[in-house]
């Protein structure tokens, strides 16, 4: 009786929770997938007309561009800061002096918030505030990579904490039977330490991938999108056609387009953890 009393009470103090995840997110996606089907404008409406938004969508060169730049900074933010923050962990992995003020100072441009960073990259890159200026910011084909630095100055001490908690877990044993054998650091890292950091590289992707995905602030604060629309990404074309364009149902329809790889990201890595924790 005890028993079933205190699972009771488990499962009524997760009921605003779940109440939170239905209405606000399962809620939002169905309402925003139902207005992408409609002619909605500055108001919603219930007049359906087909894929009629996701032509228009896809024949918007904006849109197009914003994608594009959006791909270019995925691969080159996901593998900068794979690399980077794999260099930092192993570095600091070999138990350095000052270790812990090494850990804290590369770890906290994560817990800036990225308007904050934006702002100071932008002062950073503006040129003639300085003898040295560096004017991809202002180039419309370089502005985009002025936005890759950003994200990869604050999100590799991310990277950097998650696999150094992954380092630490490696049974010493290796590293003992590796130096009786003679075996190169380097070599040990490469064959055997890193492969062993699968969950851990797996949850660096999750991140960086929905972190990709839903970039917004930092090219607000650093660019507006531009010059022009040379650094426009999906998540402001979807904010400024909701809020400043007032199309509600083109901005809806691209915001499930943007759904789409957050969902091709998160279903596969739920399913592999749920299998994994049947096992």
């Amino acid at each position: 009786m005890t028993r079933a009393r205190t699972s009771l009470t488990s499962y009524a103090a997760l009921l605003p929770m779940a109440a939170t995840v239905l209405v606000a997110y399962i809620g939002s996606v169905l309402w925003t997938l139902r207005t992408s089907f409609t002619s909605s404008r500055t108001f919603a409406s219930n007049e359906f007309i087909g894929l009629a938004q996701y032509e228009r969508l896809f024949d918007n060169e904006r849109w197009l561009l914003s994608l594009h730049n959006l791909a270019v900074y995925g691969v080159l933010f996901i593998v900068a800061c794979l690399v980077i923050g794999t260099l930092l962990a192993i570095f600091i992995d070999q138990h350095v002096t000052g270790e812990g003020v090494l850990r804290t100072v590369f770890l906290y441009p994560y817990a800036m918030s990225f308007v904050a960073t934006g702002l100071v990259w932008q002062w950073m890159l503006t040129p003639g505030h300085s003898a040295f200026s560096l004017d991809w910011i202002v180039d419309q084909d370089m502005v985009i990579y002025t936005v890759v630095m950003a994200g990869v100055w604050q999100a590799s001490g991310l990277v950097m904490a998650l696999l150094l908690a992954g380092l630490r877990g490696v049974d010493p044993e290796i590293w003992k039977a590796a130096r009786l054998d003679g075996i190169p650091a380097w070599r040990v890292y490469l064959s055997v330490v890193l492969p062993m950091l699968g969950p851990s590289f797996a949850t660096v992707l999750l991140l960086l991938s929905t972190a990709t995905v839903k970039l917004y602030d930092a090219v607000v604060a650093m660019t507006q999108g531009g010059p022009g629309t040379a650094s426009e990404v999906p998540a402001k074309f979807i904010m400024d056609h909701l809020f400043l364009r007032s199309n509600i149902g083109l901005a809806s329809a691209a915001a499930m387009v943007l759904l789409a790889p957050v969902l091709a990201i998160l279903l596969p890595y739920a399913y592999g953890r749920s299998r994994k924790s049947a096992a």
